[in-house]
């Protein structure tokens, strides 16, 4: 049998990272890119050159995928940032664009090249990297929940629509994780003075959740087991804190709900 070739997007760091590299050493043929694939020798995966935002560029990226090694068993839309915790009126609309532009249309994007590939081989598998603040949305953070919440419903009305023509579609729904994605958060563009002192103490908690939280193997690994699964199913949590979030989320009542949340950010 021949490898499973893979493309993932955002793989020069992160989650993406780490799972281009574990399933490069899992055998399978990867393809990971970036929007400057700057010194692509030092992967161990192929890292080609894709902006997700941009249509010629998305379908560059895969035809070029495609040339090469004639198809794409799995599509890993792994792409995305976030905005530092804020009140959601302190993002302007062209900053509330870009986030959607890249979370979840930038995955729309990547599906929409790669579905006919699929289609002609009856079979594929779409993975989305959601976040469980799709299912359970945090207060200060509403444009990226929006987006995650966005990229849900797509992802599991997708999954009936190509059920037939032999290609599914899953989410991964990890917790915080422990990358760089704390460094590089987005700050609001549109700040107002009133949201000020919260501002800047959430900023601080996540931070610190950040850097307790889960590997980006966690997430690698659930991702790994999911490709090699003989029956997938439309969603994964991965690591204990965003299955304990679910959890909660489906089965604690909203009002105890609601208060757990406004107990853990102490605003």
């Amino acid at each position: 049998m021949t490898s499973k070739v893979v493309l993932i997007t955002g793989a020069s760091s992160g989650i993406g990272l780490a799972t281009a590299n574990l399933l490069h050493e899992a055998g399978f043929i990867v393809y990971g890119t970036s929007r400057q694939a700057k010194d692509s020798s030092k992967y161990k995966f192929h890292l080609i050159e894709l902006d997700v935002n941009q249509d010629n560029s998305v379908a560059q990226a895969v035809e070029k995928v495609i040339a090469t090694e004639g198809k794409i068993d799995v599509l890993i839309n792994n792409a995305g940032f976030a905005i530092a915790p804020a009140g959601a009126e302190e993002s302007s609309m062209q900053q509330a664009q870009a986030i959607f532009d890249t979370n979840f249309f930038g995955a729309v994007r990547m599906t929409r090249a790669v579905i006919p590939h699929m289609r002609q081989k009856k079979s594929g598998l779409i993975l989305n990297i959601s976040s469980i603040l799709g299912l359970v949305p945090m207060p200060f953070g509403a444009l990226y929940s929006a987006s995650k919440h966005a990229l849900e419903g797509y992802s599991e009305s997708l999954d009936h629509e190509l059920r037939s023509q032999g290609i599914r579609v899953s989410l991964i729904e990890p917790a915080y994780t422990n990358t760089s994605l704390g460094v590089n958060l987005l700050e609001a563009d549109n700040k107002i003075s009133f949201y000020d002192q919260t501002r800047e103490k959430l900023h601080k908690q996540m931070i610190n959740s950040i850097n307790k939280s889960d590997d980006p193997s966690v997430v690698a690994n659930t991702i790994l087991t999911v490709i090699q699964s003989q029956q997938v199913v439309p969603r994964y949590t991965a690591g204990k804190t965003a299955k304990s979030l679910k959890a909660l989320r489906q089965f604690a009542p909203a009002k105890i709900f609601d208060k757990l949340i406004h107990r853990s950010l102490k605003v």
